[in-house]
């Protein structure tokens, strides 16, 4: 029986549009984009040009600190553009992919006679080391060591978050080698919603199973880790996406790079919420074409409503994203009596509205902020959604001030932007936590290089 961590603090949003558990044939997009901005703390250095044929597999970029991290095209084909912007910043990497697939052969492998050391090769020559994250910082790992343990959250709790548990079905076998694999370079965590009874997350081996029960962000590996095993100064911690996981045990399992994810299509904006099957960076158009509401304007967000990032229509799916979400912009004004409408079909964090006496239902949210930025009130409210063991508007003044001292002292190397994005969401002075908290992290990086 897994242990079992309750946690009270947090607040879910019960938003219009869920996925429903069916798949959907998307038409194949055609262009796929690595964009280096989606891979915090790396500076890319790109290895192809313009017209040149890649395998899938084969590298687009490296890391120019250390150039042994691979970030590699998830199909083959032809590099159609290397897109720069100001300083000649890399913004994306285009390719078209052909009508027959060609991989690079990487050769089946089997992980119960490898050490470490020679899977973290392999992952790194497949360029899925890439997709392993690290705290502090969180930034893409640093590959020259080990981490004191490897983090792998296989529920996400964020509004229309895609069910992890439909997901694996099928890849059950894939899964559990990825699991070996990480197992071989540090101890590794599975952690499962109690909601959740597959065999194969229940049932893994080679990992220590903890199952959380609770609100939004439950889900989240931050305060999962803050919970099972904190991080201190020196320490380092890797996490990875339950997706990847898969990938992992695929590359093993069949010597290939397959980078083919499964997305949740949602939003209260989506005509038909389901799920389908994309390659990362995938071009979204025919996501979208013919599946979202006409005569208004829309937000396309590649990721949930919470966290995620803006793309247009003809955008490309995030490296890390499982989920693309469509929603109001929220263009239109309602002048009559203003901010005293009792707002029946609205949600509120502190019953400022009618819509808590109506029950449990599902709202549609706009993009709203309703509000201007202002000073910063210390009132509690990110404490009450935030189940860590920090002080969180502390911390976020130690980082505005540049206190270094103070933002250690008050546990900046446990947390990602992703863990302030509820105290964002019900910020009562408008302010961008979770971009503030981007700053002090890169602050500190900075300071220790």
């Amino acid at each position: 029986m897994a242990n079992v961590i309750k946690l009270r603090k947090g607040l879910d949003i019960n938003l219009k549009g869920t996925a429903a558990e069916t798949y959907t044939t998307v038409k194949e997009p055609g262009f796929y984009a690595l964009v280096p901005d989606d891979f915090p703390g790396v500076t890319p250095k790109v290895v192809v040009k313009e017209q040149e044929y890649v395998m899938a597999g084969g590298p687009l970029f490296i890391d120019k600190y250390h150039p042994e991290v691979k970030f590699v095209s998830p199909v083959s084909g032809v590099v159609t553009s290397v897109e720069r912007g100001a300083r000649r910043k890399v913004l994306n990497i285009v390719v078209e992919a052909a009508a027959k697939q060609d991989y690079e052969e990487f050769g089946k492998m089997d992980v119960n006679v490898m050490d470490g050391n020679s899977v973290k090769a392999a992952l790194l020559n497949a360029g899925l080391f890439a997709f392993i994250r690290q705290r502090p910082y969180d930034i893409i790992a640093d590959p020259s060591g080990f981490p004191k343990g490897i983090f792998v959250s296989a529920f996400d709790s964020n509004p229309l978050a895609p069910d992890f548990q439909f997901a694996l079905k099928g890849e059950e076998t894939n899964f559990q080698t990825g699991l070996d694999a990480l197992a071989k370079m540090a101890k590794t965590y599975l952690n499962i919603s109690v909601k959740q009874n597959a065999a194969a997350l229940t049932q893994a081996k080679n990992v220590t199973i903890t199952a959380f029960d609770g609100p939004n962000p439950a889900g989240n590996v931050g305060v999962q880790i803050n919970h099972i095993a904190p991080i201190s100064k020196g320490e380092t911690v890797w996490t990875i996406d339950p997706q990847v996981v898969i990938f992992i045990g695929r590359l093993f399992n069949t010597g290939r790079v397959d980078f083919t994810r499964t997305v949740a299509v949602t939003g209260s904006e989506v005509l038909n919420p389901v799920y389908c099957k994309l390659q990362v960076g995938a071009l979204l158009t025919n996501v979208f074409a013919g599946n979202v509401t006409t005569g208004k304007d829309l937000r396309y967000i590649s990721g949930n409503v919470l966290t995620g990032k803006q793309v247009s229509p003809n955008g490309f799916l995030g490296a890390f994203h499982s989920q693309v979400t469509v929603i109001p912009e929220g263009d239109d004004i309602h002048e009559m009596l203003g901010w005293i409408m009792p707002r029946f079909n609205q949600f509120s964090t502190n019953r400022s509205y009618f819509s808590w006496l109506m029950g449990k239902k599902e709202y549609t949210l706009d993009a709203r902020v309703k509000g201007g930025e202002r000073h910063m009130i210390m009132s509690g409210e990110y404490d009450k959604v935030l189940p860590m063991d920090i002080l969180p508007e502390f911390l976020i003044k130690a980082i505005i001030a540049g206190d270094i001292d103070r933002m250690e002292a008050l546990g900046i190397y446990e947390v990602a932007p992703e863990d302030f994005a509820l105290c964002e969401f019900v910020c009562s002075s408008k302010m961008e936590l979770q971009r503030i908290v981007r700053v002090g992290l890169d602050m500190l990086r900075s300071e220790m290089v």
